[in-house]
């Protein structure tokens, strides 16, 4: 194994593990819709609570992004498991912020 292979990719400098969809994890161009701060890495070593790395100020726009009209008229370019599965996945974050579920996910899942 190469040492670039060894090394985890990354796309606006955040690992695969903070975005909502990763359609091919070996891919980033696959990598959409990113809700979780840079901080996230620490959290994924055991250094930090995963919940606190939630990038709050971006998810009204990750979650509009869901919705038949999508954010700015742009909808995710996803499969509906995708969709579905990126809802739930943001819900558990809501929930576990204590955060009331916003309509569009609510609707989703």
């Amino acid at each position: 194994m190469s040492i670039k292979e060894g090394v985890a990719k990354t796309k606006e400098g955040l690992l695969k593990e903070a975005f909502a969809i990763a359609g091919d994890p070996k891919d980033p161009e696959t990598w959409k819709l990113p809700h979780h701060l840079k901080s996230l890495s620490r959290a994924l070593r055991g250094q930090l609570d995963i919940e606190k790395t939630v990038d709050w100020e971006r998810m009204p726009a990750v979650v509009a992004a869901l919705a038949p009209r999508g954010y700015r008229g742009q909808r995710v370019d996803a499969s509906p498991e995708q969709i579905l599965q990126a809802a739930k996945h943001l819900s558990v974050h809501y929930r576990q912020a204590d955060k009331p579920l916003p309509d569009t996910l609510a609707a989703l899942v």
